[in-house]
């Protein structure tokens, strides 16, 4: 009787003894937080095509369709936006409650455009026709930042990239002979190192 090899030999590629490909499979990987979301997302996308009256096709949509989507999630926001005639307009810490109406918030917003609009690609939408990518929908972004600022209080200053540290070199030649009036040592002119 012959022995079946169980598979119990590890091979070293190193050594070159790599059989080839592994027929074990291995669990399929969780997807990360960020796929999930992008998933879900996407998937309430295009249930909410599916309940539009008329239901509206996804080829057929567009960036007025992606700025109705984000309206109709204000409903469900749990940021308090207040409203001009409000007392506390402008204040970060209001003092007391108020009936204005909570939104969605700026950010999570623009969070969710950018898992739209990757999800949209990657089930095969080209980008030159990406409703989440539109001029209108990047407006709409911009004024409900710019309008959630000044009703809250809270100023949305763009971040600046930190440029990397140039490093500066100095070339010291020092002489191997001495002279007569001491060590000879010439400095020579400075010389800028640009980081890759």
């Amino acid at each position: 009787m012959e022995s079946v090899d169980s598979g119990s030999h590890r091979s070293d590629p190193v050594k070159g003894d790599d059989p080839g490909p592994s027929f074990v499979s291995s669990p399929p990987a969780t997807p990360s937080r960020y796929e999930s979301q992008k998933r879900r997302d996407w998937n309430t996308f295009l249930q909410y095509l599916k309940n539009h009256k008329p239901p509206l096709a996804l080829s057929r949509c567009s960036g007025a369709h992606v700025i109705e989507f984000l309206k109709y999630l204000d409903q469900f926001g749990k940021t308090k936006v207040h409203v001009a005639a409000c007392p506390y307009f402008g204040h970060q810490q209001p003092p007391s409650p108020c009936s204005c109406p909570l939104k969605q918030a700026w950010g999570s917003l623009d969070a969710l455009i950018g898992r739209l609009r990757a999800a949209y690609e990657e089930n095969g939408g080209r980008p030159d026709s990406n409703p989440f990518a539109a001029r209108a929908v990047r407006i709409y972004l911009r004024e409900v930042r710019e309008s959630q600022a000044k009703a809250r209080g809270i100023p949305y200053e763009k971040k600046k990239r930190k440029r990397p540290p140039t490093v500066t070199t100095v070339r010291v030649d020092v002489a191997s002979s001495r002279q007569s009036d001491g060590d000879a040592c010439t400095v020579g002119a400075p010389s800028v190192a640009v980081p890759p």
